[in-house]
């Protein structure tokens, strides 16, 4: 009887140990070294500027998916392989250049708990490619994103191997053709692996890795885009993560209805929001390299990219493993 007892007792302390697994252990697995290797080849000359379906990307995207080999992350459940594939047709736009055919890719960890239940963490893989001989290397745009994504899952599958992996899953999800119209997003949301009601918000990073003018003299900084939109609980969540954890200056001058820029409305993040998906897209503004030749590895801030990686992976932290997913409270306007 009292072994019986103690067995119980120790049970519960196990349980309630798991429950309240903070992710500091893990965020220092989130490396500038690790980030830098990898957009080195991302963002190289070899990659021809990763223009979407073109022989460049499609070897960025082997890259990407040697490393979640590398770490144990496999493609989804109710997936062949690692590739969602997009058709050329469906990415054909009037007086636009035809596209060939290209893929989003997907890698996944399965939540403990509530397996059914999925966070996306996005980024698009894709640049514009080539002009006049030169390689356009999308080393920010969107190549600090694909790194971090691929870094974000590295950290979560470390906790996983300790014993914490999510309790929820986590689709990490790098999509094509964003550079000509959000096609990989927009296949993604018309063609859910998961069904969208199913999925609890998109965490989506485009551009982390450089500073704008606004903030020449602040490396500490990121801009956050959406977080109020359809749910005030990702708002909170969010915040409270950076302030538990990370610590960045949390800018919204985008987040802003009036803005001009209209920047929710122009990455991925927006084709899961304008299906009620709460969203979050993050951002570092626009600086002179954006869009041409020079948006090159080397201009990086790899400590600054650093640390936006892991604001995301706190955060993502934060909703695959808290009790109840975001609610849904405001119009999404």
């Amino acid at each position: 009887m009292k072994k019986t007892l103690i067995t119980g007792f120790l049970l519960s302390l196990f349980l309630v140990s798991c429950s309240t697994v903070k992710p500091t252990k893990y965020i220092d697995s989130i490396s500038a070294a690790d980030l830098k290797t990898n957009l080195y080849v991302i963002a190289s000359d070899e990659m021809e500027g990763r223009n979407t379906g073109e022989p460049g990307q499609k070897k960025a995207g082997k890259y990407i998916i040697d490393q979640y080999e590398k770490m144990g992350v496999s493609y989804p459940k109710g997936a062949t392989d690692f590739y969602q594939k997009v058709p050329s047709e469906f990415m054909s736009k009037s007086f636009s250049p035809k596209l060939n055919d290209s893929e989003n890719i997907w890698a996944f960890i399965e939540g403990s708990e509530k397996p059914d239940e999925i966070l996306v963490i996005s980024a698009h893989y894709d640049h514009v490619g080539m002009k006049n001989g030169e390689v356009y290397n999308g080393a920010d745009d969107d190549g600090s994103g694909t790194v971090a994504l691929i870094e974000i899952a590295k950290a979560f599958m470390q906790a996983k191997k300790d014993g914490h992996g999510p309790k929820r899953s986590i689709l990490f999800l790098h999509v094509t053709g964003e550079e000509h119209g959000l096609h990989g997003s927009r296949y993604y949301a018309e063609h859910p692996l998961f069904p969208l009601k199913n999925t609890i918000a998109d965490l989506n990073i485009d551009m982390i890795g450089r500073r704008d003018e606004k903030h020449k003299d602040n490396g500490n900084y990121v801009y956050l885009i959406g977080s109020d939109r359809l749910s005030t609980d990702l708002h909170k969540i969010s915040e409270k993560a950076n302030q538990d954890y990370i610590k960045l200056l949390l800018d919204y001058k985008y987040n802003d209805r009036n803005d001009p820029e209209r920047i929710y409305y122009r990455s991925d993040h927006y084709n899961f929001a304008k299906n009620g998906i709460p969203s979050l897209f993050y951002f570092n503004g626009v600086h002179a390299d954006y869009h041409k030749s020079t948006d090159t590895p080397d201009k990086i801030e790899y400590d600054l990219l650093q640390k936006r990686a892991q604001l995301v992976f706190v955060t993502a932290w934060e909703l695959a493993n808290r009790k109840e997913r975001p609610v849904i409270d405001r119009d999404g306007k």
